[in-house]
């Protein structure tokens, strides 16, 4: 690979912005990452001024939806070091749903040296308060252009970025889905592509008219199987057993999911990867054995669940003091941001 070339923006817009109230995802720091996919090869990454792109009505991405995208933070620790949280594996992620939507798979060393060079140039973006880390977007989408139904011959590899908070969702109430499924067997449910998100709103807004926040997404064939939890990785804890269902086309290989399988198992608990039904998560309501749910993702690390619906009747959780979902939270936070030895190495600092 070439030299990335950087061009820097001539007015920075961080003295705008109020690092101690960020919100999520939604101030963007001054460069970015753009990466061409030309004439059958990737090009050099360059980092360029944060800016919107032009695309010429007939490109793809509109018609035929080839986009996929990954999350990604970055952490500042006590002595100003920054660091990164398994980005491999989301580099790795990023080509498993490249390779199944027809996209060009994208070099490891464009990716990670592209991603660390963006980092550098926006490091002052990073921030340092307790809580919070720089939110990093990797996204590819269809450039090429045409209305034949077929792959795209040109796309864009950007990685944006934006300073953001600490998430926290408060409690939250979710509905199991008994109609509408986010995936099915065969299809890109294990693929982060922009569509399966798509096709999540409309019954989640479905869900929020009915006074819930979010869906308990079931399995598409019988609506018995417990899967996702809105956008994230569900756990359950019966008794103190933690139990999440294994990965399948319809469920997506969570770097969060995989972390807390990890450090729990470490941290003595029993874990179970296998299918949950519905019927057992109400029958551990009723007698009492049902501690608690949470899921798992990038942005919260950890959101837990305060009740559910399910066919017209609402559960609540107990509130415990001392729970997995915290013990588990500060667990991969503290080796996020290099205040806890990290046994698994997924650290990654970046010089």
């Amino acid at each position: 690979m070439n030299q990335i070339n950087i061009t820097k923006t001539t007015h920075s817009k961080i003295n705008d912005v109020d690092f101690n109230n960020l919100s999520f995802g939604s101030i963007f720091s001054d460069h970015m990452l753009v990466c061409d996919y030309k004439n059958g090869k990737w090009e050099t990454p360059k980092v360029i001024p944060y800016q919107p792109i032009t695309l010429d009505p007939s490109s793809k991405i509109f018609h035929y939806g080839q986009s996929i995208f990954e999350g990604m933070k970055a952490y500042k620790d006590s002595n100003n070091n920054t660091w990164l949280f398994r980005p491999l594996d989301n580099w790795k992620r990023l080509n498993i749903s490249a390779k199944r939507l027809a996209i060009p798979e994208i070099p490891e060393e464009y990716f990670m040296e592209g991603l660390k060079t963006l980092l550098k140039v926006d490091e002052a973006w990073i921030p340092r308060n307790e809580g919070s880390s720089l939110y990093i977007r990797p996204f590819v989408f269809a450039t090429g252009q045409g209305f034949h139904a077929s792959p795209a011959n040109a796309y864009k590899l950007i990685i944006a970025t934006a300073p953001s908070g600490a998430y926290f969702s408060g409690k939250v109430k979710v509905l199991i889905e008994e109609k509408y499924s986010r995936s099915a067997n065969g299809g890109v449910g294990y693929a982060k592509a922009g569509g399966n998100y798509a096709g999540q709103f409309y019954p989640t807004q479905l869900a929020i008219d009915k006074g819930y926040n979010q869906v308990i997404w079931t399995d598409d064939n019988t609506h018995e199987y417990i899967e996702e939890a809105g956008a994230m990785n569900i756990f359950i804890r019966i008794n103190d057993t933690l139990i999440t269902g294994p990965t399948s086309d319809r469920i997506l290989d969570g770097i969060t999911r995989k972390s807390i399988i990890e450090i729990a198992k470490d941290e003595g608990i029993n874990v179970e990867v296998r299918k949950i039904t519905v019927k057992e998560v109400i029958e551990a309501s009723n007698n009492g054995s049902l501690k608690e749910m949470f899921g798992a993702g990038t942005a919260a690390v950890i959101s837990p669940i305060a009740g559910y619906g399910y066919k017209g009747n609402d559960y609540d959780l107990p509130e415990l003091e001392d729970t997995f979902a915290a013990r588990l939270k500060k667990r991969i936070t503290d080796i996020q941001t290099n205040k806890a030895e990290d046994k698994f190495g997924w650290r990654y600092e970046v010089k």
